[in-house]
């Protein structure tokens, strides 16, 4: 790989690389010393056109525990404010010897355009392009994912390790939503090509026009979702900045119809990995609206995946930009 810019496209085999060798390097997120020399004189530029927490922290803390040099770039104070463009900006950090650009935009695209530019011999990782993808999350997703699945159907007591597996069989649900959700996009595109079988549960006024082509089930009513037994699901923030007008009537009336209540954390607490005993996962991207998309109790349950979507978000970014810049496995 140059560049990774989507995981629609990305191959099976490329996938799998990306997740065994983040499981080499979460090891090394758990030993006391979490560094790995491999690349010592290499430059990782954050460039960040939207607001981020988790993904900029995450690349930052990734790129660091690799020994790179991190450069963070936030067009909020930069001379982005004075009208300069995506070319001149990127130029500028090309001058200064990035080796790898992560970049997030408000455009679907950007990340695209600059590979495929002649602005910067960086390689190029998309890190949220508008509503178009988001694909470190959901291979992070996948990880957390696979670990579960792999430990369901090896036994609680097994102690392989998940390296090799997909996902093939298992049934992520994927609600809330979905026309602004680049998460969702790239959950689908990766999910699919990892063996698993996706569904969206939305109202219609938040899924994407041309969704009944995608390769994906969708349900218009969330409890008939869950009916359908999911071994996991994802629930997705409510995009408030990117609508222009009304999507649904109110927040209130979001929750009672799309919002993984505590009666609703009832109906998931019975459901099961596949055919194991496991219980069902819950994920969520962040950031969460507590009491909205989803509850407090739901947020925090036994079965909840959040914290590890975290952990295991710097060692997918670990893994890509060792790939990216190495093209060495761990």
């Amino acid at each position: 790989m140059r560049h990774l810019l989507a995981t629609e496209g990305l191959t099976y085999d490329d996938a799998l690389t990306i997740l065994d060798t983040a499981e080499e390097m979460a090891a090394v997120t758990s030993r006391e010393v979490k560094k790995l020399p491999t690349l010592r004189g290499r430059t990782v530029v954050n460039l960040f056109y939207e607001d981020s927490t988790r993904t900029r922290v995450s690349f930052e803390a990734a790129a660091k525990r690799l020994s790179a040099d991190v450069v963070n770039f936030s067009a909020k104070g930069s001379s982005v404010s004075k009208g300069e463009s995506l070319k001149d900006t990127v130029q500028t950090l090309d001058a200064m010897g990035a080796d790898a650009i992560v970049i997030r935009h408000s455009a679907a695209g950007a990340a695209a355009q600059l590979a495929a530019s002649d602005w910067s011999e960086a390689a190029v990782v998309n890190a949220g392009d508008g509503t178009h993808e988001h694909p470190t999350q959901a291979l992070l997703d996948a990880l957390t994912l696979r670990r579960d699945w792999h430990a369901a159907h090896r036994g609680s007591g097994s102690s392989t390790s998940p390296r090799g597996t997909d996902l093939a069989g298992m049934r992520v649900l994927i609600v809330g939503d979905i026309l602004h959700s680049r998460v969702a996009r790239s959950n689908l595109w990766l999910l699919r090509t990892l063996g698993a079988e996706v569904h969206f549960a939305a109202p219609a006024t938040l899924l994407p026009l041309g969704v009944e082509s995608w390769p994906v089930t969708v349900h218009y009513s969330l409890d008939q979702a869950l009916a359908a037994a999911p071994d996991a699901v994802m629930m997705l923030r409510v995009q408030a900045e990117r609508m222009g007008g009304a999507f649904f009537p109110t927040a209130a009336e979001y929750t009672r119809r799309w919002g993984l209540t505590d009666e609703r954390l009832a109906t998931v607490a019975d459901l099961t990995l596949g055919e194991t005993q496991s219980p069902a996962l819950i994920l969520h991207p962040g950031p969460m609206n507590r009491g909205v998309e989803i509850s407090a109790a739901a947020a925090d349950a036994p079965q909840t995946r959040i914290t590890e979507q975290v952990t295991n978000g710097v060692a997918v970014r670990m893994a890509v930009l060792h790939l990216l810049l190495t093209g060495d496995h761990a």
